[in-house]
């Protein structure tokens, strides 16, 4: 895992009960470390979010992805876990799970 990740834990924690996220684990080439690119990798996440949370959802949704951004000074792509887990290309679904790992929740 890239080492921009362990250095804002306690921000994306805070981030993350802000906008009402049960579960966020991170995937990709932040993940991976080797080929993350500074200069240009994006970050990707899988998240799961409290149905029940008081936080409309395009706000937990967007809001979360901006805020993220603004955190770790990249771009953010987000891809809630069930949309993953249900995803019919499964070369795609077996490889994300397989390589997520849990940093929230």
């Amino acid at each position: 895992m890239h080492p921009v990740i362990d250095l804002h834990r306690a921000e994306i924690a805070a981030l993350c009960r802000q906008y009402g996220v049960t579960r966020l684990e991170v995937f990709g080439s932040i993940a991976r470390g080797a080929d993350f690119e500074p200069a240009t990798s994006d970050a990707d996440f899988l998240v799961d979010f409290d149905l029940r949370s008081e936080v409309p959802p395009l706000k937990r949704l967007f809001g979360f992805a901006e805020d993220m951004e603004a955190l770790l000074g990249r771009p953010v792509d987000l891809a809630e876990r069930r949309a993953v887990e249900s995803s019919r290309n499964y070369i795609r679904r077996n490889r994300i799970l397989a390589e997520a790992e849990t940093i929230y929740g």
